[in-house]
């Protein structure tokens, strides 16, 4: 699942390309009895609504909250402006693209057009289903491999209640991310394994796998580890590792070890990076460490970590 550096790499690149045009129309070919009276695309009562309010509309910027994009419009009706925000939010496999694509009706799906193959060829960025065709005769594709990608409509003034956005925690990269906050956050799950509480979305916002391993393998700490076991001096450590890896993950454009692509359909490279996830088997590459990265399930999810140098703190 894209993490918070590879959402806010599709977030740096859509305010780069797209800000300012306008929504010329917007197509899907999801169908989902699963998601019938639900306001998802998925269901086709409901994507016609969403066509009807955003067509016409002029985009005005793009944030990000947790892994979710958020695609600000804004919309002439009736001699008032209707703000309301276009939520995006990737799942297990999604991504979005933006380039030239044609429509072909043989087989009901958008390709890229004949100056968009080379960037846009990669066999991850061929699973389209939901387009927006822009002023610019450009679009915006979403690339969604599992089909579990969310996309829903939200007015502006509703943000703070909607269930969308229900329940997130503190954004890591934000300015206001103190250590002391982080400190707060975290003890809010004592008894919780760091591993898991680091990826608990409504703890902290935007961190999943590879980003607790690589930090939890910078703090020295094991991924088992209670919150309540962790001094002051591992804490601060984590913080910073955790502010580390977020930033050059961002630096880098993201991560593609699995199917994640920046706009352009490219591969992100911090995956170029990894000193400990995805290592099973291979040394340790932390300076003087012996030990050897091994892989275990840590509350259905997979951590990797140094057998050596990451520590079980207990009391």
């Amino acid at each position: 699942m894209p993490e918070l550096p590879e959402v806010q790499t599709t977030v740096n690149g859509l305010n780069a390309s797209i800000r300012g045009l306008s929504i010329l129309d917007v197509w899907t070919d999801y169908n989902s009895k699963f998601h019938t009276g639900k306001d998802s695309i998925k269901d086709p009562a409901y994507f016609k609504y969403f066509r009807k309010n955003v067509v016409g509309a002029k985009i005005i910027r793009i944030d990000r909250l947790a892994k979710n994009i958020l695609i600000r419009i804004e919309k002439q009706s009736k001699k008032k402006v209707v703000k309301s925000v276009i939520l995006v939010h990737l799942k297990m496999t999604g991504h979005l693209l933006y380039g030239k694509f044609i429509y072909d009706n043989k087989i009901n799906k958008w390709t890229p057009g004949p100056n968009e193959r080379a960037s846009l060829s990669d066999p991850y960025n061929r699973f389209t289903h939901f387009v927006i065709s822009l002023s610019n005769k450009k679009h915006v594709a979403l690339s969604d491999a599992r089909k579990f990608a969310k996309v829903t409509l939200i007015a502006e003034k509703d943000m703070a209640k909607t269930i969308h956005l229900a329940g997130i925690g503190p954004d890591p990269i934000n300015k206001e991310f103190t250590f002391n906050l982080f400190k707060e956050r975290l003890d809010r799950r004592p008894t919780g394994r760091i591993k898991q509480v680091l990826m608990d979305q409504t703890i902290i916002a935007g961190v999943g796998n590879i980003y607790s391993d690589e930090a939890l393998w910078r703090a020295d700490l094991h991924p088992e580890t209670r919150v309540r076991n962790i001094p002051d001096q591992y804490l601060k450590k984590l913080y910073s590792a955790l502010l580390a890896v977020l930033s050059k993950g961002i630096n880098f454009g993201g991560d593609s070890m699995s199917d994640y692509r920046n706009i352009h359909g490219e591969r992100g490279k911090f995956q170029e990076h990894h000193k400990v996830y995805q290592k099973k088997g291979e040394k340790c590459s932390k300076s003087g460490c012996k030990g050897t990265i091994i892989r275990k399930i840590v509350g259905g999810r997979s951590a990797h970590f140094c057998d050596i140098h990451q520590k079980l703190l207990t009391e």
